[in-house]
């Protein structure tokens, strides 16, 4: 199947040699999967980007994504910041996306209930090599050497949006700082495309982290 780019976006936050999502990648993984919703309804030509902000521009839902089609009902009819549609709703964004992988068979949701404690589902990848194969393609617009504009966009968006949120299951901490110019590079191409939503997920993603948030499992 053909991911959509927030089941992407979900996906290359798993560790895989560790067989899990860990904790510091749960944190701004919801806001992570509204930017990825937003970004594409933006590059469809769905929804306007004028000034910074966001309006609902198209007059009919999208069709055959239902959460795509919910974020798009949410959006305003005039312009307004970005900032309320990444974060105010980013707790919900996890359970949509992660059944429709589960649909797909690309992960299980198992719910486990240990002695003592409340169940919780844990989920399981079930092509770890198709994960790889995500990052690595993530990890190569920055590494790779390509020119921005040479990216594809959808790639381009995963590579900003995965360092915003601080993903270390796709750039560690070190190699961020290393290659601040490749990144600032992206970044001014995706927000030549997008402008604003870039700024709204660190600011959301900065608040969550702060307060310990995150919403996934």
């Amino acid at each position: 199947m053909r991911l959509t780019l927030p089941q992407r976006l979900y996906l290359v936050c798993y560790t895989v040699d560790k067989g899990k999502f860990e904790l510091s990648n749960l944190q701004g993984r919801g806001q992570l999967l509204r930017a990825g919703t937003l970004t594409e309804l933006a590059v469809a030509g769905l929804i306007g980007t004028e000034g910074g902000k966001v309006v609902r521009r198209a007059a009919v839902a999208p069709q055959g994504d239902a959460f795509l089609a919910e974020v798009w009902r949410e959006l305003p009819e005039s312009p307004k910041r970005w900032l309320s549609y990444v974060h105010n709703k980013a707790h919900r964004a996890e359970k949509p996306i992660r059944d429709q992988l589960a649909d797909a068979g690309a992960i299980t949701v198992r719910h486990e209930k240990k002695l003592g404690m409340l169940g919780v589902d844990r989920v399981v990848v079930n092509d770890p090599e198709q994960v790889l194969a995500l990052q690595r393609t993530v990890r190569d617009v920055v590494l790779g050497g390509s020119p921005p504009d040479a990216v594809p966009m959808d790639e381009l968006t995963m590579a900003v949006l995965a360092a915003e949120v601080e993903t270390s299951s796709v750039f560690t901490g070190k190699e961020r700082r290393a290659h601040q110019q490749e990144f600032k590079a992206l970044a001014e191409r995706y927000d030549a495309a997008v402008p604003g939503l870039r700024k709204a997920l660190r600011d959301s993603y900065l608040s969550s982290r702060a307060v310990g948030g995150g919403w996934g499992a």
